[in-house]
């Protein structure tokens, strides 16, 4: 077991501060990484504000970890720019360590010292931590009560969650998630998913890397889902699940021919199809309403209109058709 206190990017107290309101900071403009003749990020364009949980998806070699390296400074890009917190890399590589808190891999602490001291241990390697910046993080992390427990003794969802404490140590304007549920059973997943949204009502934009859609759709604001290399779409959530999203009419059969027409000339609706007594209407769950008004208007009553929204799962499915999952 590796026993050396975790590596994460992070700053001394007082560097690379979060500001106020919202704002960019992350910003990937034309990102492109070539490796030989192989492309494995091409012209990348994507936002993280402050405050907010951004998802990012993709297949296996979609480009999510090449794309996390450049941000970190660690893989330089062939074409475009990474800008953190209004500052351009590279050639500006303390930006990374002053301004980001990340999780690539599990992170390492020394088995036999509590979790508490654990993260004294990293705050003095750092560097400017106050004290109650350790309890503070415990609280947040729901490791207040645990927190003189030895290391060794936690769950791998503690372990994570003490890992997710340290990058915030020096409270980064961007903290980067890769694949934090990894390897948990549920109910360890369930406490980073808890865990995740307080981050963005505390201020930190979050680039969250998962495969666990379900969990994304939970915890992000907006969702950025890329193939090949390339970003294929990317919106809030909502916006994203309701381009996926169908309403289900059932009517009696002999109105289904009228019912049908009528649909067919509503605006926002994409496609209608008839099976048996339901119509299916590709559209935008919240037209159920404008629907039933247009059918009573024509004397046409509705048995059930129900709406449904696609998952995120089922959109990146359909999205990344083909890929490698």
């Amino acid at each position: 077991m590796n026993t050396h206190p975790p590596v994460t990017a992070t700053a001394p107290a007082g560097i690379g501060k979060r500001g106020n309101g919202n704002g960019p900071v992350l910003q990937l403009e034309n990102l492109t990484k070539k490796f030989g003749d192989f492309t494995a990020v091409s012209h990348l364009s994507l936002l993280v504000q402050q405050g907010e949980v951004v998802g990012f998806l993709g297949p296996n070699g979609a480009g999510k970890s090449t794309t996390v390296g450049m941000v970190l400074g660690l893989i330089r890009p062939t074409e475009g720019s990474v800008t953190i917190m209004g500052t351009e890399l590279p050639g500006n590589q303390h930006i990374v360590p002053e301004n980001v808190g990340a999780i690539i891999e599990n992170p390492a602490f020394y088995p036999y010292m509590s979790g508490r001291d654990n993260l004294v241990a990293h705050a003095r390697m750092v560097g400017g931590v106050p004290a109650s910046r350790v309890d503070d993080l415990l609280k947040l992390v729901n490791l207040n009560e645990r927190g003189k427990d030895k290391y060794k003794s936690y769950s791998l969802g503690m372990k994570q969650r003490l890992g997710i404490a340290s990058t915030l140590l020096t409270d980064p304007a961007l903290v980067i998630l890769d694949e934090p549920t990894n390897g948990l059973d549920p109910a360890g997943q369930r406490e980073i998913r808890e865990i995740i949204p307080r981050l963005a009502q505390d201020g930190h934009g979050v680039l969250l890397a998962s495969h666990m859609l379900h969990e994304v759709e939970q915890v992000s604001d907006r969702v950025a889902i890329v193939r090949r290399g390339e970003l294929v779409t990317e919106g809030g959530v909502d916006e994203l699940l309701k381009r996926g999203g169908y309403i289900e009419v059932k009517i009696a059969p002999e109105y289904m021919d009228e019912a049908r027409n009528l649909l067919h000339r509503m605006p926002g609706i994409e496609q209608v199809t008839v099976s048996d007594q339901l119509i299916t209407v590709v559209a935008d769950p919240e037209l159920g309403a404008d629907i039933n008004r247009a059918l009573v208007g024509a004397g046409i009553y509705a048995s059930q209109i129900s709406p449904r929204r696609s998952s995120l799962e089922s959109l990146f499915l359909d999205i990344t058709e083909g890929s490698t999952v």
